[in-house]
């Protein structure tokens, strides 16, 4: 696998409301936990919405494998143009200073937000540029925005062998017990 799509909840969706929340690092470990293998299988390019969310975190953590893995590239693929035009001035300035690590940034539709026909051009423009997914989604949690992306990986997954990695919340319990006891 040579480019692999990751995303998931946004932040709002996980009752995150902040940078400071605890729980960001540990979804940023399970995150990076997969991403560590497929790279040094292979991997070249992280593919991500760029939604603030996992898709932020998700950025975050591989700028910081770039250090280790220097050939690893990360590409953010929005939706529309702008995306950030309606973000309070902080959040704007941290989405700029994200862009600094990125190697590739466009947007699938030129225009500003006019409508759900651009999210699925994303989502489907996405699916067909990458190899696989790794997605942080918990069906037990509840259905979210990620749903519809999981279910698009699942059909290309079994027509097309798409690779779909799940994160789930147990997987994230499970590094935040491990990071509190002082294992990770």
């Amino acid at each position: 696998m040579k480019t692999l799509l990751v995303t998931g909840y946004r932040a709002h969706e996980l009752g995150i409301f902040n940078r400071k929340h605890p729980g960001i690092a540990y979804i940023r470990k399970a995150i990076a936990a997969r991403l560590v293998p497929l790279i040094e299988e292979g991997l070249e390019w992280v593919v991500t919405p760029g939604q603030y969310g996992v898709d932020w975190w998700a950025c975050e953590t591989v700028i910081e494998l770039k250090r280790q893995y220097p050939h690893l590239k990360l590409s953010i693929l929005a939706a529309y143009a702008n995306p950030e035009e309606k973000w309070n001035e902080e959040r704007q300035q941290q989405y700029r200073e994200l862009l600094l690590g990125v190697d590739y940034y466009a947007c699938v539709s030129k225009q500003p937000y006019s409508g759900p026909w651009q999210l699925k051009a994303r989502d489907d423009l996405l699916l067909r540029k990458t190899d696989g997914i790794l997605l942080v989604y918990d069906e037990e949690a509840g259905e979210g925005s990620p749903k519809f992306l999981k279910d698009k990986a699942l059909r290309k997954s079994a027509t097309e062998g798409y690779r779909y990695i799940a994160i789930g919340a147990e997987e994230i319990q499970s590094i935040a017990e491990e990071s509190e006891r002082g294992d990770w």
